[in-house]
């Protein structure tokens, strides 16, 4: 079979390996589409080294179709359409002890710590997958892990009907938070970014949403002025890598000013800076502080969603290469990330 193979940090490769076997309990994928993910951009320029090595095979958002069963299986058939949950927890540290794996301490992703989805097959347990509808187009079902992080952000900061939202970063997790919250709630939506091509993306496909290009306005100021002062009910703070902007405080205590008395911040971005916050301005308004790690179990939630038109994925594709460009994609990603949310990758041939 044919895969995208990392050979080397900063350079993928189309080549020939050997395709898997369908192992005992386990089913063999036809992957039809994944998608670059920004952990994937991390790892192709040696980032996450020493926890990968080359040579390996990138890919944990993908889906595809059931190929082969193998002994032992029962519930599957060939010809369905899975999505893969990419996660692997061990089971036994005191969060897996509590049912709390997003927060497992030996966490590990198909993709990244051993061989993904980058390519024409992979045989998996199918503990690790959702059946999709048929109904649903691949290219979509490859979103569905993406979608799901948004999915499990929205319900760890317990959004509800009615709820007021600010969203700090308009990338694919921002993006992603602003469809999850709109199932839920039509209430305004803030989205905060510098790169107006992001900013474009929201108000396009929903309504009642502002928003706000951190390198020309306040934000906490336009918030608290759209809102009669009041503030927002949910802060999500999706940046990570945060560019210092003079005269504007970080995004998470940009989060904290923005919310309204009792308000909630959910914090997702993985930046490696510190981001200096002043408690008193979060003990004053009694507000909480929560954060969102990968997914738990809201695969099903998004292919639900999915399977009733409520979520709105073309948002996210920014266009769709064929797998043996896969490096293209890297480069795109890295050269113009204003013009590039999600690169989709077909592995169907």
């Amino acid at each position: 079979m044919k895969a995208a193979v990392l050979t080397e940090y900063n350079k993928v490769e189309w080549l020939d390996v050997e395709k898997p076997a369908c192992k005992p309990r386990e089913v063999l994928i036809q992957v039809c589409y994944g998608c670059i993910c920004g952990s994937d951009q991390h790892i192709h320029k040696g980032e996450f080294h020493p926890r990968t090595k080359t040579p390996m095979i990138m890919g944990h958002e993908f889906g595809g179709l059931v190929v082969e069963v193998g002994e032992g299986v029962t519930g599957w058939e060939v010809g369905d359409k899975v999505a893969p949950d990419p996660i692997i927890w061990c089971g036994t540290c005191p969060a897996c002890m509590k049912g709390h794996y997003p927060a497992c301490t030996s966490l590990k992703l198909i993709g990244i710590d051993s061989d993904g989805g980058f390519a024409q097959f992979i045989s998996l347990p199918p503990s690790m997958l959702y059946k999709v509808p048929s109904h649903i187009p691949d290219e979509h079902v490859a979103l569905i892990e993406v979608l799901s992080i948004g999915c499990h952000a929205k319900n760890r900061a317990n959004v509800k009907k009615g709820d007021s939202v600010v969203i700090w970063g308009s990338g694919k997790v921002g993006l992603c938070i602003l469809e999850a919250v709109r199932t839920v709630t039509d209430n305004t939506v803030f989205m905060i970014d510098i790169l107006e091509n992001r900013l474009a993306i929201g108000p396009k496909y929903y309504e009642n949403v502002i928003t706000i290009n951190a390198s020309k306005e306040n934000p906490v100021e336009r918030i608290k002025a759209e809102t009669n002062g009041k503030g927002v009910d949910i802060a999500f703070e999706a940046v990570g890598h945060a560019h210092e902007i003079e005269g504007l405080v970080n995004p998470v205590r940009g989060c904290i000013q923005s919310v309204c008395g009792g308000g909630t911040i959910c914090v997702l971005g993985l930046g490696n800076e510190p981001a200096p916050v002043l408690f008193k301005e979060l003990i004053w308004k009694e507000a909480k502080i929560v954060s969102s790690r990968v997914s738990h179990g809201e695969f099903a939630e998004a292919i639900e969603h999915l399977k009733n038109n409520r979520l709105k994925p073309e948002a996210l594709i920014s266009q769709k290469l064929h797998g043996s460009q896969t490096q293209l994609g890297f480069e795109l990603l890295d050269e113009n990330p204003a013009e590039n949310i999600k690169i989709l990758l077909d592995f169907r041939s």
